[in-house]
């Protein structure tokens, strides 16, 4: 069998790294907060461009506590809504509502799976203050057509980058009526100085840890102290709480994994892209819908998602010829029980989407006769 994602086989390389990264830790004594958190926090601003990564617990923390930062800086007030894709793991929409505020769920394009522009500004009422943009499969979304919406309607724009490390733009727009511009003949990791980004650090992710792990990056600074004192319970100094805070903190041990992995994630990406590559040339089959890839660096392929009307058919004819694959995601958030408020809600284009989807192993470690194989099978069917 190929396994979608063997998480083994991908950590094996950094098994020695792991065990004196931990002897480190534990000799030092030091377990919180400590060395290993400071040094990734300043590897991964640096790796995304960014002045400022704070480590969390997980990544829908890093989500809830941008949310939640915006709140005490007056920026957010309960109650706000939030513009969001419909097309998401339901984290992006959690996270609105566990910071008391109101996701307005927007139809993606059909062709990538991001949140469609053009959607967004029907769905803009007096109420709207901020945009989560939602970077699906690996693939980021537009982000220039978003931050102009933004701009134009004075809204905050908030990214999750769950599944997206690594991804590049180059942007050359510049804000009509402004002096802004976004990453201007600039190459940076989907960053800008109007964003506020999370990123998730599960085990599964391109760059994953050994457990569950989140952060948030921005360049505003004020955001960047309200939200380390937020994720230590409020707290900028010991025993004096300034905010209603959490503990979510990014744990040292799991930094001092991704301090290890971290400079093998370009190179990972890269062996992505190279099966994707593949899968979209060689891949012959009417009855598969192939993901749409402009053969940048934008899309990162954290999954390979293909479309068929016979998905069933299909998920149980490639597992009798040895190969496994994912449904991401079976159920779309609107119709989840625990979201009843969205359930009458009509987005055929999202239905459709969780109704045919299906993702095949992409990752670092399959080999290119992995590769070869599937295609064969998948063009047989």
């Amino acid at each position: 069998m190929i396994p979608f994602l063997d998480l083994k086989k991908i950590n094996e390389p950094y098994e020695t790294a792991f065990q004196e990264k931990l002897k480190s830790v534990l000799e030092g004594g030091w377990y919180i907060l400590g060395n290993e958190v400071e040094t990734f926090e300043n590897n991964f601003a640096h790796y995304c461009g960014t002045k400022h990564c704070i480590g969390t617990g997980n990544g829908l923390d890093a989500l809830v506590l941008i949310f939640k930062g915006y709140i005490q800086l007056g920026k957010l007030n309960e109650g706000d809504e939030v513009i969001v894709p419909a097309n998401t793991y339901v984290a992006s929409i959690l996270a609105i509502l566990q910071a008391d505020l109101v996701p307005v769920l927007v139809e993606p394009k059909l062709e990538t799976y991001n949140i469609n522009p053009e959607l967004i500004v029907e769905k803009i009422t007096q109420k709207t203050k901020a945009i989560l943009a939602v970077h699906i499969y690996g693939q980021l979304a537009e982000m220039d057509a978003i931050n102009i919406i933004a701009f134009e309607n004075n809204l905050l724009v908030i990214e999750d980058a769950a599944q997206a490390h690594g991804a590049v733009t180059i942007s050359n727009t510049k804000i009509p009526n402004s002096d802004v511009e976004l990453e201007a003949n600039q190459k940076s990791k989907i960053v800008n100085q109007q964003s506020a980004i999370a990123y998730s650090f599960y085990p599964g992710k391109n760059l994953g840890a050994l457990g569950d792990a989140g952060a948030v990056v921005t360049n505003d600074s004020e955001l960047a102290k309200v939200i380390r004192s937020l994720r230590n319970y409020g707290s900028e100094t010991k025993y004096y709480n300034d905010y209603i805070g959490v503990n979510s903190r990014l744990d040292e041990i799991q930094a001092a994994f991704l301090n290890v992995k971290l400079p093998h994630l370009d190179a990972d990406n890269e062996k992505r892209r190279v099966i994707a590559r593949r899968y979209i040339a060689e891949i012959k089959n009417d009855k598969i819908t192939l993901p749409f890839y402009d053969n940048s660096a934008n899309h990162v392929f954290h999954l390979f998602v293909i479309r068929t009307s016979n998905r069933a058919e299909l998920q149980n004819y490639l597992s009798e010829n040895g190969i496994q694959t994912v449904i991401h995601y079976p159920v779309p958030p609107h119709k989840q029980k625990a979201l009843k408020q969205y359930n009458l809600l009509s987005l055929p284009i999202t239905e459709k989407i969780h109704d045919e989807v299906l993702s095949l192993p992409v990752n670092p470690v399959i080999t290119m006769s992995e590769v070869d194989y599937i295609i064969e099978i998948l063009n047989k069917f």
